[in-house]
């Protein structure tokens, strides 16, 4: 599989979201998705599961230098005290001495960022984190920590599927070598049920679902982390690695709507 590099770390660009997966279904999600050839798990402590991840990655038996494992600080937890207690909360959950990539999950109105990041900084000076990222971060806020801060940002992880642009946040961190990370990439199921996606997938005897995929994995330093639990589900979000797009497909997929923001907390940013 492809990885993108980033700040010193490679990232598989398809990787396996865990959101809203809990308990004895997520352990086994994590290990199946494992043993089918995924090497990159996403988790946060928000998605309150990040234990029963650890259980997964442990029952896959899989050697730890094989994996890149991303968690998440919540919003309300960006004071330097909460960070590290946060941070520690996580790593003992997940039972790793070392987590590849830890996120901003949310930006916070009256943030201090220069503080937040000098304090993933030291995880990362003593060897507890690879490297340090965001998600949900506007261009303007990644030009306050790129640009300003000077911080190095291995990625950001937004929403971004078939149905919403993200051109102007694209454009930005490529400028600055830095990968978007996907996630909702299949719209909430609504690409999968989608007319002109289900026609190109018609088109290669493939799954629409697959189509919005690779649409997103053909991008440059874009990567995915799309929600599965089932094997099925894990196996055929894998195979859309082998569909191949042609020109008239990006030409329809261009063509489709693209104001669907789906994920809208009352925290969120502006996005302009």
């Amino acid at each position: 599989m492809k990885v993108l590099e980033t700040q010193g770390i490679e990232v598989p660009q398809l990787g396996l979201g865990t959101f809203k997966l809990t308990g004895d279904a997520c352990i086994a999600g994590v290990e199946t998705a494992l043993k089918l050839g995924y090497r990159h798990i996403d988790t946060a402590e928000m998605y309150g599961n990040e234990a029963e991840v650890g259980a997964g990655i442990k029952a896959a038996g899989l050697p730890r230098s094989d994996l890149h494992v991303t968690t998440k600080v919540w919003h309300e937890n960006l004071a330097p005290d909460a960070i590290k207690r946060a941070f520690d909360a996580s790593q003992t959950k997940l039972g790793l001495d070392v987590i590849d990539l830890y996120l901003v999950h949310w930006p916070s109105k009256g943030m201090n960022l220069p503080a937040i990041f000098e304090t993933l900084l030291k995880f990362k000076d003593e060897g507890r984190i690879r490297a340090l990222g965001v998600a949900n971060f506007p261009v303007a806020l990644m030009k306050q920590a790129v640009e300003e801060i000077g911080a190095p940002v291995a990625c950001n992880q937004v929403e971004y599927h078939a149905l919403l642009d993200q051109t102007k946040l694209l454009t930005y961190l490529r400028s600055k070598s830095i990968p978007l990370v996907a996630y909702c990439p299949l719209g909430q199921g609504r690409l999968a049920d989608n007319d002109a996606m289900k026609k190109i997938a018609a088109k290669h005897s493939v799954s629409a679902a697959q189509v919005a995929l690779k649409w997103l994995l053909d991008q440059d330093g874009v990567a995915a982390i799309p929600k599965a639990s089932r094997k099925e589900s894990q196996q055929a979000n894998l195979n859309a690695l082998k569909v191949t797009l042609d020109d008239e497909d990006r030409k329809v997929i261009a063509g489709l709507p693209k104001d669907e923001r789906l994920v809208k907390p009352a925290f969120a940013p502006d996005w302009d």
